[in-house]
């Protein structure tokens, strides 16, 4: 089975969350992260615009949830799934966390630090699965960043 067909029905899972809440202000990105056997040890969205906090993404809210519910702040026996490939910020969290491996779906060309604009010089990268369910998570954030411009104009 090829690695991304293995972690289609998680990212699916997100998908349909994200398209099933109402309109938010956020920008519709959600993560999970996972143990060995695929069994969700945190899930997370975007709550920047709620919290007024700017560190509030999907990737650094699962992983405080993560390290509380089990305790410890290193996760690297862990996966996150993240429909979004993470920001610059969000990397740095992600090799602090030391998970062991990153599976995203929409590519990030703007700040996506990953694989889109990889900025920093590290030894060691968890293991990286790009593009997973990509044209799906791409619809959702074009979808969402299409009905803001048109709410804009609506007034």
């Amino acid at each position: 089975m090829k690695p991304s067909a293995l972690y289609s029905g998680l990212m699916t899972e997100l998908l349909i969350e994200l398209l099933g809440s109402p309109a938010k202000d956020d920008i519709p990105v959600g993560a999970l992260i996972v143990d060995q056997n695929l069994k969700i040890i945190s899930k997370a969205f975007n709550i920047r615009v709620k919290n007024n906090d700017p560190t509030g993404h999907a990737e650094i809210e699962v992983m405080r949830l993560a390290g509380s519910k089990l305790n410890t702040w290193r996760l690297d026996e862990y996966t996150m799934i993240v429909t979004l490939e993470p920001c610059l910020m969000c990397t740095g969290a992600i090799l602090q966390a030391r998970l062991k491996r990153v599976v995203f779906g929409a590519y990030e060309q703007k700040s996506g630090s990953l694989v889109s604009r990889p900025y920093l010089q590290v030894t060691s990268w968890p293991e990286i699965i790009p593009g997973v369910m990509e044209e799906e998570c791409s619809s959702l954030i074009k979808n969402w960043f299409a009905e803001k411009r048109i709410s804009r104009y609506d007034g």
